[in-house]
């Protein structure tokens, strides 16, 4: 008799343990007031993805050579890692909130890349400065209802690396605050298992 409730006990664990860990891969599409990303996130451990992307910012640059000055705002690309741990998934999971698609609280440190390729704007003779920007930042994801729909606010405080290719002596850099606002659409999400 004390066999088969032990095997009964061990069994309902199995049977009723949740698995609050995050998705083993999403893959999506974001916009918000700064632009708009593709972006993949993948399951490093239970609480760790990392977070890539790309996509094209809205950028607002000043420029200054041997013309003046030249002020623009851009959509340039850029290229970012972010890994990212969901700290309270858990703790949503347990009190029934939704928690598909990784919908917690996050710490991440953002490294983004704004390589010069192309720069998209109506100001003639317009061009970026590779620029490297490394943010850590809070910020929390939410499901909208129970679709595939998300949202992301945060902020972070960082420093952007700018590294000027006309005038090489002449590398700088910026304090970088980064708001996050984004909405976006999971159309393709790998579970857990």
């Amino acid at each position: 008799m004390k066999k088969i409730y032990i095997l009964f006990l061990l069994s309902a664990h199995t049977i009723f343990a949740q698995d609050y860990s995050v998705e083993k891969s999403t893959f999506s599409f974001q916009t918000g007031f700064f632009g708009f990303w593709l972006n993949n996130e993948s399951r490093l451990s239970e609480k760790v993805t990392l977070k890539t992307e790309i996509g094209l910012d809205v950028f607002t640059q000043k420029n200054n050579d041997n013309e003046g000055s030249v002020d623009f705002d851009a959509l340039v690309p850029v290229i970012t890692f972010e890994p990212r741990w969901y700290y309270n998934l858990e703790k949503r999971g347990a009190k029934g909130k939704n928690i598909h698609n990784n919908a917690a609280n996050f710490i991440a440190l953002t490294v983004s890349y704004h390589p010069d390729w192309f720069v998209i704007t109506g100001v003639e003779n317009a061009y970026l400065n590779h620029q490297v920007a490394v943010v850590p930042k809070w910020a929390m994801k939410r499901n909208i209802g129970k679709s595939d729909f998300t949202y992301e606010l945060g902020a972070g405080l960082g420093y952007n690396f700018i590294f000027n290719k006309k005038h090489p002596f002449d590398d700088s850099g910026e304090v970088w605050l980064d708001l996050h606002a984004r909405i976006g659409y999971i159309f393709k999400s790998s579970r857990k298992k």
